[in-house]
């Protein structure tokens, strides 16, 4: 379940190229449990609502046997509404960290590892104390909002205030003159897919790159793509994978997924690499357990470690722990300069 359309739609190519590697490797060993693959495609850039109720025909049709994939919160929280602790369910994408459901595996980012050790990371080379946060206006961005704050004050860090929008905003305007009068040196966008895109040019054509870093858990390479070459100045990233990662896991999966789908595949990033994550992470989840049933995995998943393209991952608590890095981004790239978080 990925997003192919609406402001998460940028994601989508990478999301579904990374899935089609993930489903050619299971095919060219023994699928899962002995049994061959399908990927049904859901589009999860819908509404939550409308997205939920697809997974839930599908589901009461025995069409489905788990939930894989990328896609905001917002329809997390509906699918969970539906079919929650009925099959198998890995979430691909950062998280806020909150989450008690059977079966719901969520293999992200968490924001103690990525956003809260990057705002440090800043403070120290970068000089940024006062932080303003401009994020859509939902689930994700606010709690993780909430978390960012609460650590600023107390590692004596400065919130100047928080701005939250609705999802396809189309005019900046507002927030931009907000920014210019709080005197912060940096920001925290939790804006998604082509809303930070479309902030990422404005911001930039306002001057405001050469006053106030930017820093965003969700800045990936076709982001930086779409606002352009001119745009990405004194911006930061933080993930657990990108395209520049040099690792010999990352090289290696690299080669794989350019040999599957040739050199013209969708960029590679972040998000769409935490979806052939997720594939690989249920095989091993359903190998373990000899089964697919919520029960059976959830009694074998505690402890779990798995050695993965972004190193060494451990299930504890139905989250996964993962090395961090952080990167900055270029003319047309995200460069990683340091690891700010490792298992």
């Amino acid at each position: 379940m990925v997003p192919v359309q609406g402001i998460a739609g940028i994601f989508g190519p990478s999301c579904e190229a990374c899935g089609e590697l993930a489903l050619a490797e299971l095919h060219s060993a023994d699928g899962i449990l002995g049994r061959p693959v399908e990927l049904v495609v859901v589009d999860g850039g819908r509404a939550p609502t409308q997205v939920a109720q697809e997974v839930a025909q599908l589901w009461r049709a025995g069409r489905i046997d788990a939930i894989v994939g990328w896609h905001i919160s917002a329809v997390r929280k509906e699918i969970l509404r539906l079919v929650g602790g009925q099959l198998p369910y890995v979430y691909a994408a950062l998280h806020e960290g909150e989450f008690r459901t059977p079966g719901l595996f969520m293999i992200g980012e968490s924001p103690s590892s990525q956003v809260l050790p990057a705002l440090d990371w800043l403070r120290r080379n970068r000089g940024a104390e006062r932080w303003c946060v401009v994020g859509n206006d939902y689930i994700w961005p606010r709690q993780l909002a909430s978390h960012a704050v609460a650590h600023l004050a107390g590692t004596r860090m400065t919130h100047c205030g928080s701005t939250f929008l609705p999802l396809g905003t189309r005019d900046f305007e507002p927030t931009l003159r907000w920014l210019e009068t709080t005197a912060c040196d940096a920001v925290l966008v939790l804006l998604i897919g082509d809303d930070a895109v479309r902030f990422g040019r404005v911001f930039s054509r306002r001057g405001l790159d050469t006053t106030m870093v930017r820093f965003s858990p969700i800045l990936e390479e076709n982001q930086v793509l779409g606002m352009g070459a001119t745009a990405t100045a004194n911006m930061y990233a933080a993930a657990g994978y990108f395209d520049s990662l040099v690792t010999a896991a990352t090289a290696d999966f690299a080669g794989r997924y350019h040999r599957v789908l040739g050199d013209t595949a969708p960029v590679l990033n972040s998000i769409g690499q935490s979806c052939y994550e997720a594939m690989t992470l249920l095989a091993a989840l359903a190998d373990r357990a000899g089964s697919l049933g919520v029960s059976p995995i959830q009694a074998a998943a505690d402890g779990l470690v798995m050695d993965a393209t972004r190193g060494t991952l451990r299930l504890t608590d139905n989250r996964v722990d993962q090395d961090i890095y952080l990167a900055s981004a270029g003319a047309l790239d995200l460069d990683v300069v340091d690891r700010i978080h490792h298992v």
